[in-house]
């Protein structure tokens, strides 16, 4: 079997400005294909590359495959549609794959917009895609679709069906990632000029931030052995050249016990290797005498979900911290000699220009080394989604990237949202450049900081930073003059909100069901991890985290088998 995986070429100028990002999702599905018997494994990166369409036809002819597979986060998924389409048409019996985050919650509007999609994998996509390439490879796939757990697919008469979910893996540690695949010279962090990884350390959050998603993707908590962590990150290291890593996860601080396994081993093999993490607020209050070990680990950038300077914003993200808190952890992380990025989450409808002042003036008080201010992104399968109501009426899905301001404040038109954030950056990274940046003392963290300045000041140049060339801003006098582009609403619908809870219908994870999109904190199994992860008021014992967690996995294990009987 010829396999194809493609990561399609979208742009925004996001996160992209420190640098290519090596999508570490080809690796781990490589490395399970080839453990599964599976070798002939091609990958064509057009986000790097900056590949066209014709360039990605020309690649196609020459490696004529029987399976093509690619991913789709919210914002490139026309740009995924259209990658498969192509694909169809120029083999119209090669098997047309797409997975991610988007397709997993949204395939009913996805597959009736590209019929030419095969199958969505939906949801961890190693164990799924495996079986899906072992049914085409023995003609199961064309025979009894149905018999793919975890996937969605349109039927004879053209009507979606959606197998029931393929419960998640347990031991992470059984994928093996083939790193190999990757071109390492094109993956570079601008900050530092050295190669970047994204390892994965565990997968799932507990926590149910209201405008998050990555809870239900993943479906469950699961952590690897720290040792086997650190192996991996030794082979990119020494075999690969990697420089810099940051770990994948949304919060890898969560299990305390092993997080720290984790640093001691990365100190005690001495890898030579910096590295950052995102991570909650609480965490790094809970591990304050913890933090100079991290430092002595490599651990040297922060970035905190700190997302708003309100606490009643914070409130209704259901973020589970306190302004106070924000300010106490940012102070903590300097005085370990650690860089802080605190994250500001703008643009909802009842942004004004005051609130936006205010996000300012706490990052000012906050000190912490970076700040930035992402545009409030209504992921469609998202629970605050669904709050928002008609609230949110933009539909252009490529639109939705953090940097483009999809929702309309009442006080304030969209251009002036961006002019005044632009603001806010430029009066902070100002002060950073002639105040702070040079003159600290530390000198990796000084070099480090400039490296960053450097990196935010390329894209500035290139107006990469914020998509800001595309839209046509240039400054204040420029804001009458912004064109997001927003398309036709007749071309993107509004989802249907039913179609959306009933794929969430049998999702079910260690939070419960969470169909009607509410919090359901009294949950035994929510609680209980929740609890045994460091989130709950009360901190376990390292012992009886672990008894929780293994009794949470055999529950969970035992559920999944129950449910696996009942559909054969």
């Amino acid at each position: 079997m010829r396999i194809v995986l493609i990561h399609p070429n979208y742009h925004s100028g996001g996160a992209e400005i420190a640098g290519n990002w090596p999508p570490a999702w080809v690796a781990y599905l490589t490395g399970y294909l080839k453990a599964g018997g599976y070798d002939e494994v091609t990958f064509i990166d057009a986000m790097t590359h900056h590949l066209t369409d014709d360039q990605v036809r020309a690649r196609l002819i020459e490696l004529d495959p029987d399976i093509v597979g690619c991913t789709a986060i919210t914002p490139s998924i026309y740009k995924a549609e259209e990658l498969l389409k192509l694909a169809k048409d120029l083999k119209p019996s090669v098997v047309t794959v797409l997975g991610g985050i988007h397709g997993t919650f949204m395939y009913p509007q996805v597959l009736k917009e590209a019929p030419w999609i095969d199958c969505v994998v939906r949801g961890e996509g190693e164990q799924v895609f495996l079986n899906l390439v072992r049914a085409v490879d023995d003609g199961q796939w064309a025979r009894d679709p149905v018999s793919v757990r975890g996937v969605a697919f349109l039927d004879a008469d053209a009507q979606v069906v959606a197998t029931p979910a393929e419960p998640p893996i347990q031991d992470l540690d059984r994928i093996t990632p083939d790193w190999g695949i990757l071109e390492w010279d094109k993956y570079i962090y601008i900050p530092m000029g050295v190669r970047v990884a994204i390892p994965n350390f565990a997968r799932g959050c507990p926590f149910t931030c209201s405008f998050c998603s990555q809870w239900k993707f993943w479906r469950d908590y699961r952590i690897r052995d720290p040792k086997k962590v650190v192996d991996e990150i030794e082979d990119l290291v020494k075999n690969h050249g990697i420089g810099f890593f940051i770990l994948a996860d949304e919060e890898p601080t969560i299990h305390r016990k092993k997080f720290i396994q984790f640093c001691e081993e990365l100190i005690a093999r001495d890898l030579g290797v910096l590295w950052g993490i995102n991570t909650r607020v609480t965490d790094i209050l809970r591990d304050e005498k913890l933090l100079p070990l991290f430092r002595r680990a490599g651990l040297v950038h922060v970035s905190l979900g700190t997302e708003a300077a309100a606490q009643l914003k914070l409130d209704r993200f259901n973020k589970e911290t306190t302004i106070a808190q924000n300010k106490k952890a940012i102070a903590l992380l300097r005085e370990a000699g650690i860089v802080t990025e605190a994250q500001f989450i703008v643009g909802l409808e009842n942004e004004t220009a005051e609130t936006l002042e205010e996000t300012y003036r706490m990052a000012r008080d906050w000190n912490p080394d970076m700040a930035n201010w992402a545009m409030y992104t209504p992921w469609p399968f998202s629970d605050l989604f669904q709050e928002l109501g008609d609230k949110v009426e933009v539909f252009d899905y490529e639109k939705y990237n953090f940097v483009t301001p999809i929702m309309k404040p009442d006080a304030m038109d969209r251009a002036e949202l961006l002019d005044r954030v632009m603001n806010n950056y430029r009066r902070f990274f100002m002060n950073k450049t002639f105040f702070q940046y040079p003159w600290e003392k530390d000198k990796q963290r000084r070099k480090y900081l400039l490296g960053c300045l450097k990196a935010f000041l390329k894209s500035g140049f290139e107006r990469t930073f914020y998509d800001l060339g595309r839209v046509g801003y240039w400054g204040p006098q420029s804001k009458k003059k912004v064109d997001f582009a927003f398309a036709d609403e007749r071309v993107h619908a509004r989802p249907d909100g039913a179609a959306i809870a009933a794929a969430d219908e049998g999702w079910v994870t260690m939070h419960g069901p969470k169909i009607e999109m509410r919090r359901k904190k009294g949950e035994e199994l929510a609680a209980a991890a929740i609890a045994a992860c460091g989130g709950g008021h009360d901190q376990l014992s390292d012992e009886e985290a672990d008894r929780a967690l293994a009794a949470h996995a055999a529950r969970t294990a035992a559920a999944n088998e129950a449910a696996h009987a009942s559909t054969v």
